[in-house]
């Protein structure tokens, strides 16, 4: 009996309190799927789409933990970038894969411009990384609906109509590139169940990247410099530059994150749709086990599905148990934010495994 109670204790210590509680919620509302009378299969296929598109952003945010920035509340600088990658891309009339890898391909260096700028600002201002990253995703995502609503597009798919210039609000993307990531090599169980391998096969190779990164001695080093920035400098790592270049990778990731997001969905939201994105990816690290001080791999896989599957489950599941009208999206938002607050609340100093 002994040795039960020390198993059950040393579970409970390795899956941490915030998990263990995420984790039987989750339980609870697949259960409450199949008591509302829901379809389970559509409700696991939903939920695993969402876990593909959103998780190269909890990917992103563990290399700003890593390197000493703590949470990149800055995400959506890269989210800029790769909707003007994405944008780009259409404006040339691409198509498919060659479109989507298009958008990339001018994503990725806008992305490594801007993170280099991002990295050194928040070198100025080291101890307040979070709250400065927060302003300034803030300041260039409202400068970058200036430049939207005067981009010069030709295609009538992306340009406002009756005035003849500009971003519309939503670009769709359905004679693009839409859910070519989605379809690759999709495994279609049943009619409702279906596994969006091409997502997964992304997300899994930059995990795969990641991991083989921090093997490297610039990975080791970057992770020395987030655990222990003084340790670092006495042994002759250059810490500043460290965090530049995570700063770097996160951004450079969020950048390919927003065109997979949006490719998956079917169009672009433009203007100040990237403003609140970097929250959910946040929260997801963090009730995955990470801290401001320490991320692992394991931390942003655990993350992302409890994350996204609660958000993906617990609307609809409530708006079937409540008849209350059409409350789904109020329900989406005391939810969302109430899962925020709840990671939020739970940072601690030491790391969870």
């Amino acid at each position: 009996m002994a040795l039960i109670m020390d198993t059950i204790k040393k579970i409970y210590h390795s899956i941490g309190l915030s998990r263990l509680i995420i984790s039987l919620f989750l339980i609870f509302l697949f259960i409450m799927v199949v008591v509302v009378g829901m379809d389970l299969n559509l409700a696991i296929s939903d939920s695993l789409h969402r876990v593909g598109r959103n998780g190269l952003f909890v990917l992103a945010m563990m290399f700003s933990i890593a390197c000493g920035a703590g949470l990149n509340f800055g995400l959506p600088i890269g989210m800029v970038c790769g909707l003007l990658g994405g944008i780009l891309s259409m404006e040339f009339g691409l198509r498919g894969f060659t479109g989507l890898f298009t958008a990339f391909a001018i994503a990725v260096p806008l992305a490594i411009a801007a993170g280099y700028l991002y990295g050194k600002s928040l070198n100025k201002v080291k101890g307040s990384e979070m709250m400065v990253g927060n302003y300034l995703a803030f300041s260039i995502v409202s400068l970058f609906s200036i430049v939207w609503f005067f981009f010069p597009s030709k295609n009538p798919r992306i340009v406002l109509p009756l005035i003849g210039y500009g971003v519309r609000p939503t670009v769709t993307i359905d004679d693009y590139y839409s859910k070519v990531l989605d379809d690759f090599l999709a495994i279609r169980i049943n009619e409702d169940l279906v596994i969006p391998t091409g997502l997964f096969l992304l997300f899994i190779f930059g995990c795969i990247w990641a991991h083989f990164f921090f093997k490297t001695k610039t990975g080791i080093s970057m992770e020395c410099c987030g655990t222990n920035p003084r340790f670092a400098e006495m042994i002759g790592i250059n810490v500043d530059k460290m965090r530049v270049l995570g700063t770097v990778i996160s951004t450079v990731l969020s950048a390919i994150g927003i065109i997979v997001y949006a490719q998956s969905f079917g169009f672009y939201q433009m203007y100040t749709a990237p403003l609140m994105m970097a929250f959910p990816a946040i929260a997801a690290i963090l009730i995955g086990g990470a801290t401001p001080l320490k991320a692992k791999i394991s931390h942003v896989i655990i993350g992302t599905v409890l994350f996204q599957s609660i958000l993906t489950l617990a609307t609809p599941v409530a708006s079937a148990a409540i008849d209350a009208g059409n409350l789904s999206e109020i329900f989406r938002v005391i939810i969302s934010n109430g899962i925020i607050l709840f990671a939020l609340t739970k940072i601690r100093r030491d790391a969870t495994t």
